[in-house]
């Protein structure tokens, strides 16, 4: 989960999680499961249980990855069994003679004599990755694709830095490596990062520091920083969250409730901040806290006489924040989690029995001090039947040494969005800190630093809620090829989740063809294309240069019709729309207003602006 699922899931795959000591399935569906990745440690216990049931699944045809580790004793039969030899003990020093272009990925692997697993390919089709090799002429392959999948050894896995706590680097491509050993084709992969042909930007707010003296002219509350020099002025989509225990009457601060408590109603109203619930005491570490442990005053806020639930913790927080400070009508829905954000399955249960939304957690922090996809999270993690969705970016207390300082560290998460936006977009713009930041000139400088950096960028701002719906869709999307047509692609099920990334070894779509299909922009790792129904069809083929195609919006296509000589379409934003399609110049848009001209063009695109924030629009073409 730590390094492999975030490769897989932008490669477009969902992963099921088994150990060996689970019912293992006797035999996997391959129109279901594209392959098995294995990431051991070293031996385990059900070692030769796992074996066997790795190689029924090898001999029954089914690919197999397997990182770091076999997992399993391997013996010179059961070598053999996968086109391997164990070879005699190394002697150092090892030399890399040999690499594919994979290897290296982040860092050159130095893997060493002692504990290197001696074996060489034998199978006449396995192709090395890697080989060594020893003082005295001996070869050893490390990493290798196979006949029946593939393997990256030890150091041509991830390697933990020594002497740098935290510090990973992937000694091989894992996208790469993924794709060649499950013999992966090239297909379109459902993107949470983006939606209508721009990168996503969401901001939510944790609301630990509500109560926090700023340090300005006449010590006002952050909180009241936050609302006057952030939420008043960007007024794109936020999630503002605070933390019962610190501004409630029956909380830590009771002589400074009523202040806190209006502040909160302020920020409530706005019609851009959706309301979050961060918790009534704010679970430190949410295994612990409900659990029988001396230690529990340490895993929460200390408030005399209670006795933690994960009830009171999620359901009663939202409950206060309905009942006291929300205007009347507008939902509460959303529990940002605290503290480490793991919580166990069964507060994930209370959140989907009461049709709550929930996101925090992950640990993506790559940025110019951490410089390596192992620092880039997967979507969210599983736990039982429940999902829940981590954040895409962690918050400024990664960028501040845990609020430490230097307090302007938090403009360093730029870093963080570029690199998790090229060569490869892997994540949404997220802008996420705590009401803390507020509290300090340096830590605010640095808030409007990121806001005008992430909003000078063609980007579509989401309520937090809006992500987290796209990344529980990403589940649940389906895509198959068509039976009678191997061009065809059939997507499914594509309810929030409307953007697919097209590789680049992709056969283009047909847009006159593609039913459901609105069109395509360019990216940095592919065409992202938008679908314009849950229900669509990308049928591979030549597209008319001059076919009219939707390209890009700051808000999401809501409608998308083409006929003999027109495209009726429809645009929802929660700023005002900006948009681009592709069209020959005698085209006409068009609204029930009158026509809308461009504001620019670069070839065959054209670019609109409208002052409103949704629009339904007929564009024209003569021919």
């Amino acid at each position: 989960h730590r390094y492999i699922e975030m490769p897989l899931n932008y490669l477009g795959y969902v992963a099921d999680y088994v150990t060996p000591d689970d019912a293992l399935p006797e035999r996997l569906d391959p129109r279901i499961h594209a392959g098995i990745v294995t990431w051991m440690t070293g031996g385990i216990k059900n070692g030769a249980r796992l074996h066997r049931w790795l190689q029924a699944q090898i001999d029954a045809g089914t690919k197999v990855a397997i990182l770091d580790d076999f997992g399993f004793e391997l013996g010179q039969s059961t070598a053999a069994r996968l086109g391997l030899n164990i070879e005699p003990p190394p002697t150092a020093p090892l030399t890399l003679s040999q690499s594919d272009p994979l290897i290296g990925f982040e860092m050159s692997p130095r893997p060493r004599a002692s504990t290197l697993l001696p074996i060489a390919i034998t199978a006449a089709d396995g192709v090395p990755l890697a080989t060594l090799t020893d003082a005295v002429g001996q070869q050893y392959h490390p990493a290798a694709i196979m006949p029946w999948g593939g393997y990256l050894l030890d150091a041509f896995a991830v390697v933990e830095l020594p002497g740098i706590e935290g510090q990973s680097r992937w000694g091989a491509n894992p996208f790469t490596f993924l794709q060649r050993a499950l013999r992966l084709p090239p297909r379109p992969a459902p993107d949470p990062s983006t939606a209508s042909g721009r990168r996503l930007l969401m901001v939510h707010i944790d609301g630990d520091g509500f109560p926090s003296l700023g340090e300005f002219p006449g010590s006002p509350f952050a909180a009241q920083v936050l609302l006057d020099d952030i939420l008043k002025r960007y007024r794109i989509p936020h999630a503002m969250s605070v933390i019962e225990a610190e501004v409630s009457p029956q909380g830590l601060y009771p002589a400074l409730s009523d202040r806190l408590e209006n502040i909160a109603r302020q920020m409530f109203a706005l019609p851009h901040v959706e309301i979050a619930s961060h918790t009534y005491s704010h679970p430190f570490k949410w295994r612990k806290v409900f659990s029988d442990d001396d230690n529990d005053a340490s895993y929460h806020l200390s408030i005399p006489g209670y006795e933690p639930t994960p009830e009171r913790e999620i359901l009663g927080s939202i409950d206060y924040i309905r009942s006291r400070l929300a205007p009347p009508g507008k939902p509460v829905r959303l529990l940002l989690w605290s503290g480490n954000a793991a919580p166990d399955a069964d507060s994930l249960q209370l959140i989907n029995e009461h049709k709550l939304l929930d996101m925090n957690g992950g640990n993506t922090t790559m940025s110019l001090r951490r410089p390596t996809v192992a620092a880039v999270s997967s979507i969210g993690v599983h736990q039982g039947a429940y999902f829940q969705p981590y954040a895409p970016v962690m918050n400024e207390n990664v960028y501040t040494n845990d609020w430490t300082g230097p307090f302007y560290g938090f403009r360093d998460v730029i870093d963080t969005f570029r690199m998790t936006g090229e060569p490869r977009r892997l994540k949404p713009i997220n802008i996420y800190y705590h009401t803390y930041s507020a509290s300090k000139v340096a830590a605010l400088k640095a808030l409007h630093t990121v806001y005008d950096w992430a909003l000078a960028l063609p980007v579509q701002p989401v309520f937090p809620s809006d992500y987290i719906a796209m990344a529980h869709n990403f589940d649940t999307l389906s895509l198959a090829r068509a039976l009678d047509d191997p061009d065809t692609v059939h997507i499914r099920n594509a309810d929030a989740l409307r953007s697919l990334r097209l590789p680049p070894d992709f056969a283009a779509p047909d847009l006159a063809n593609s039913p459901g299909l609105a069109g395509t922009a360019s990216g940095p790792d592919g065409r992202f294309a938008t679908l314009a129904a849950s229900r669509a069809s990308l049928r591979a083929g030549t597209t008319a240069a001059d076919l009219p195609r939707f390209v890009s919006a700051n808000g999401r296509l809501t409608h998308w019709q083409r006929h003999p000589k027109s495209i009726d379409f429809a645009l929802k934003a929660y700023i005002p729309l900006s948009f681009t399609l592709s069209h020959p110049a005698d085209c006409r848009l068009q609204t029930g207003q009158g026509s809308v001209a461009a504001t620019g063009r670069d070839g065959l695109e054209h670019h609109y602006r409208l002052d409103t924030t949704d629009a339904t629009l007929t564009l024209r073409c003569p021919r």
